[in-house]
């Protein structure tokens, strides 16, 4: 049995934050506004996985008002998404991931990415896809005043013995 949940997050880029996009600290004059670190690509990646159980989303989970999640580490919220996803009987078997930027170039930091994320979604590398494409200046991302992130999961039904 497999499910397939689809997930989308945006934030602002302001000066005086460190940019953190896929678990990786990104060099950059501007990071990203947000309540914890940020981090785009965890958030959807965290909510096509909450998608594909049927567990809502981050916001029901990890809400914006509660002060123990101010400034957290995404990965350790993406790590109790997938003890709950373990708790649920399933397992990550791919996901597809695309970044909405038009800077800073993300091209360098991606396989870093993959071999991040690998470890807390607890598959090789090679079952993790990310790409990062400009919106050649329209709209909020071309402007330069956020970063989205678009991601598709699908999980499978972990065998029992």
């Amino acid at each position: 049995m497999f499910r397939i949940g689809f997930g989308y997050d945006a934030h602002r880029l302001v000066n005086g934050r460190p940019l953190v996009i896929g678990g990786v600290n990104i060099p950059c004059e501007f990071g990203l506004e947000g309540h914890s670190d940020a981090d785009v690509l965890i958030h959807s990646l965290m909510d096509a996985i909450l998608g594909a159980l049927g567990k809502g989303d981050i916001g029901m989970h990890f809400p914006d008002n509660d002060p123990a999640f101010k400034g957290i580490d995404s990965t350790l919220l993406l790590k109790r998404v997938m003890e709950l996803a373990g708790r649920e009987g399933y397992a990550i078997n791919n996901t597809d991931n695309t970044i909405v930027a038009q800077r800073p170039k993300l091209a360098p930091h991606m396989q870093n990415m993959r071999d991040r994320l690998s470890r807390f979604l607890e598959v090789p590398p090679d079952r993790i896809n990310i790409k990062a494409t400009t919106t050649e200046g329209m709209g909020f991302c071309g402007r330069g005043e956020g970063i989205a992130a678009y991601s598709v999961v699908s999980l499978v039904k972990k065998e029992t013995k």
